[in-house]
């Protein structure tokens, strides 16, 4: 089953259940998938490597906003954000721990022969596309520039 599909099912599900939470954070990601389709022509399917970006795009912001939030002290505010983060990485595959985001740098390093921060910009791509989904873009960057440094 599809992204979209599943997407769809949990909805319905959140309907049904009237889990207020629930149902604005996947409106937002059945939004954000519509959107991308017609974008991006006459309603072709997106791949999956697309949705998943759309997916991490959406906790990543909310994460954002609730980082806002508690700054300002407005924990009631971060909480909703928070939920729905947690609720739509629901539908993300399993995220790597650091150390195993670690071990494919040091690959990648070795088979690319990267030497210094100026060959950061190859390693980030093949990283960047060989975890896509499962590790954080800034998690990825940090790991290459203290293995690179």
């Amino acid at each position: 089953m599809s992204l979209q599909q599943d997407v769809m099912s949990a909805l319905k599900e959140a309907m049904k259940a009237k889990d207020q939470t629930a149902l604005t954070a996947l409106r937002a990601v059945k939004s954000a998938i519509l959107l991308a389709q017609t974008e991006s022509g006459a309603k072709e399917d997106l791949t999956e490597e697309q949705e998943l970006k759309i997916l991490q795009k959406q906790v990543k912001q909310r994460k954002d906003s609730a980082a806002v939030f508690m700054e300002q002290g407005r924990e009631d505010l971060a909480a909703p954000e928070l939920a729905e983060a947690d609720i739509i990485g629901q539908f993300l595959p399993e995220a790597l721990s650091e150390e195993e985001i670690e071990k494919v740098v040091v690959m990648t390093i070795d088979e690319v022969g990267a030497e210094g921060m100026k060959d950061m910009g190859k390693v980030m791509g093949i990283v960047s596309k060989e975890l896509a989904g499962r590790a954080d873009g800034k998690t990825i960057s940090n790991i290459v520039r203290q293995k690179l440094a």
